[in-house]
């Protein structure tokens, strides 16, 4: 039996071409994520607001109806706790789970209540952290849903609101 050489490279190079996309594409989504982060961490919500998409969705399970726009996004989620903790810090607790444009993880977020909330809440002056785990969908280099799932009663608690 001869096989040519062409032939059997065809044959390797498909499923490595398909595996080095998908791996490709998994650490563009990670990036995209990443640079989120990075942009929050900096109190830049403009910056932030650049990683995702026109018509994202954002979901906090704790408020229950999504918010979704860019524009809403940056502010009724963004702005209000840049705002309210200008020295927030969120950071992942561990590697990443990343699947063909999805990225998940645990994550800390911390800071200081110094500023008023959107809701017109005042500002507790206390510091908080919380745990909790969020899920993206990173689609065309956009984060086009975020979905955060943490303890929200833990942190009213903290804050001296519940």
């Amino acid at each position: 039996m001869n096989i040519s050489v062409s032939h059997a490279l065809r044959g390797v190079a498909l499923p490595v071409a398909v595996l080095w996309g998908f791996a490709a594409s998994a650490q563009d989504a990670l990036s995209v994520v990443d640079g989120y982060l990075a942009a929050w961490n900096a109190h830049d919500s403009a910056a932030a607001a650049e990683f995702l998409a026109d018509g994202v969705v954002y979901y906090d399970a704790s408020v229950g109806a999504p918010v979704e726009g860019r524009d809403a996004a940056k502010t009724q989620v963004i702005d209000a706790f840049i705002n309210a903790a200008p020295d927030a810090v969120w950071t992942r607790d561990a590697d990443a789970i990343v699947s063909d444009g999805a990225v998940a993880f645990e994550w800390t977020f911390g800071g200081t209540n110094s500023g008023d909330w959107a809701d017109g809440t005042k500002a507790t002056g206390k510091s908080f952290t919380f745990h909790g785990m969020s899920l993206f969908r990173v689609e065309e280099g956009k984060i086009v849903r975020q979905s955060d799932y943490y303890d929200a009663l833990g942190f009213y608690k903290q804050l001296g609101l519940m």
